[in-house]
């Protein structure tokens, strides 16, 4: 048995809020959207899609170094999947954005529910205490965040260290004449006493179902507060007898503690739109007496399997993190997600996921070839520095415009890829030695903008010329080195005639066509284990991709499992890296 223990009140977060009362609140009143009131506040010069409006409203925040964001938490009773995990890797990028392209410092609390129907019955099923089985996918959960490189929240907050602040909260809406206690010792909302203001973010809330023959609401619309406990169920007391909460009084209470009677960012996903988040906003409304507690409401869309519907549970249709780490990076998930909205449903597959994966190597790539340009090691045509310059300038400002209209990050990617495009025209392999000035800046100046620009979203791009992992890997990347650069060597050795007279450079390259001959031969040979060689510079890229670039060389292998069986367990699966040597020109 769990009972109520601690304080009254849990302590607050920000500064200004002194405890868990209700505060003041403008009053509003109108139809849903124009009732809404736009919040006075630091600008952050981006428009967000407003579930509470249906429009594009400017994001005016409380302060910007402290604006508020709560976001709904795992309830913890099994493996988080794929589309839990599309849904948060957008909010974090949003996040990152606001962040750090517009200068806004988030705080950020997350609610997990750790006590709830779900977690009793699965611990029931596994023989062990909801306590236990919450905490074991508690600690899961925050590692599959952690493995898609998830910023956490400023804190956590769970249910059950919270249930003194929750039966508060439940008394605060009864004295406020919106909700009753029953018989049996359930708390419910009465839905009815908030009459037109219910129904904010749905509009007209859909019929509630069937309710059994023993149940004592008032209205079949009126949602439970706070639940009588049942026989063999974990229980606190209350003043209504020994029960548990509700599950959206959880969040209500929860964000009150910490940013009082007004957020600024609540989000989750399109699913928990009503009734989760409906009720929430009754709930904190009619507690703190005021008429916008929540000033925007973000939600994602679903992610679906292709063909198959929403991925989810209940539907036995979903991919677990674990499982998909195993065969893509992080970095290709996040930059998936990158390619639709966050509000669009969006649908996986392996195909959608090689894409992405093909856009970071291409990526990847070009930023190689520039710092080989760079280095001198790359032979290039004549730079149309001015072009270059400019096109950096434009992909500057659209990709801040793009990610100020909602964070429209397909925009933002296709504007870096179109900048990515202009640069590869410039790196465009020649047959002589070029001649002229070179443009090392400008490369240098596209390079740094292009890192920055994924950093900032959480995409690691990396030192590409190193490879993590067991020293392994790093042996066989030096035996590869070597061996191309000892065929490098012999290829140049035959093909160097020095000033002599025609006829005596035919007779030497006849005398030395079974070294150019053996040259071939090594490079159709690795060819069959799947590793290409090409005469500018070598690229060894990820497993399994396949980049054509004809205006570059490159080494790359397609199929790790193709190497060899001793090679094979030495390659690393998720990671490229580059070798650069000398341009040759053959």
């Amino acid at each position: 048995m769990l009972r109520t223990l601690g304080t009254r009140f849990g302590p607050w977060l920000l500064p200004g809020t002194p405890g868990l009362a209700p505060g003041p609140c403008r009053k509003v009143s109108g139809a849903r959207g124009q009732g809404w009131l736009q919040p006075v506040g630091h600008d952050t010069g981006v428009k967000v899609y407003n579930s509470l409006t249906r429009r594009k409203d400017p994001l005016i925040v409380g302060s910007a170094d402290a604006a508020s964001w709560y976001s709904c938490g795992p309830t913890v009773y099994d493996h988080a999947h794929l589309g839990h995990a599309c849904s948060y890797v957008r909010f974090d990028i949003i996040r990152r954005v606001l962040t750090r392209v517009f200068g806004c410092n988030i705080i950020m609390v997350m609610g997990i529910t750790d006590v709830d129907d779900k977690i009793i019955k699965r611990a029931n099923e596994m023989n062990i205490s909801p306590a236990s089985l919450a905490n074991l996918y508690e600690e899961d959960f925050k590692q599959d965040m952690a493995a898609l490189k998830v910023l956490p929240p400023t804190v956590y907050l769970r249910v059950t260290e919270n249930i003194p602040q929750i039966i508060s909260f439940i008394e605060g809406i009864i004295a406020n004449g919106h909700a009753y206690s029953t018989g049996k010792g359930n708390v419910y909302f009465d839905l009815q006493s908030r009459g037109e203001k219910y129904g904010k973010l749905v509009g007209v809330a859909p019929s509630p179902g069937a309710e059994p023959g023993d149940s004592d609401k008032r209205h079949a619309s009126d949602f439970a507060l706070w639940k009588a406990a049942k026989p063999q169920e974990m229980f606190w007391a209350s003043p209504w007898g020994n029960g548990r909460p509700g599950w959206h009084i959880e969040c209500s209470t929860i964000s009150s503690l910490v940013f009082g009677s007004q957020l600024d960012i609540h989000s989750g996903g399109i699913d928990l739109a009503f009734p989760h988040h409906e009720n929430e906003i009754a709930q904190c409304e009619v507690f703190h007496q005021c008429n916008q507690w929540g000033n925007y409401f973000l939600h994602s869309g679903h992610l679906h399997m292709k063909g198959e519907g929403k991925m989810s549970k209940s539907l036995k249709n979903y991919i677990a993190i674990k499982d998909f780490l195993k065969t893509f990076s992080p970095d290709t998930f996040r930059l998936f997600c990158m390619r639709s909205s966050y509000r669009s449903a969006v649908d996986y597959s392996s195909s959608s996921m090689r894409e992405a994966e093909h856009l970071l190597l291409a990526t990847a790539a070009f930023l190689e070839d520039a710092r080989a340009y760079m280095k001198g090691q790359l032979a290039s045509g004549p730079i149309r520095e001015d072009i270059l310059w400019e096109r950096l300038s434009h992909t500057k400002a659209a990709v801040k415009a793009t990610l100020a209209d909602d964070f429209d990050t397909p925009g933002a990617v296709d504007a870096i890829m179109d900048l990515i495009h202009h640069g590869n025209r410039q790196l465009k392999a020649v047959t002589k030695e070029p001649g002229g000035p070179r443009s090392p800046a400008v490369f240098g100046s596209i390079i740094s903008y292009i890192e920055q620009f994924f950093e900032t979203v959480g995409i690691s791009l990396g030192d590409q010329q190193s490879v993590s992992g067991d020293s392994s890997s790093a042996t066989l990347h030096s035996v590869v080195e070597e061996l191309v650069r000892f065929r490098l060597k012999v290829r140049q050795f035959a093909l160097a005639t020095g000033e002599a007279t025609r006829e005596t450079r035919r007779q030497q390259l006849l005398e030395r066509q079974p070294l150019l001959e053996a040259c071939d031969s090594l490079r159709q040979d690795l060819a069959a284990h799947g590793v290409s060689i090409k005469e500018q510079h070598i690229h060894m890229g990820t497993a399994g991709s396949e980049i054509r670039r004809p205006q570059t060389g490159e080494l790359r292998t397609r199929e790790a499992g193709t190497i060899g069986s001793q090679c094979c367990s030495m390659l690393c699966h998720d990671r490229s890296f580059i070798l650069k040597f000398p341009v040759v020109a053959v």
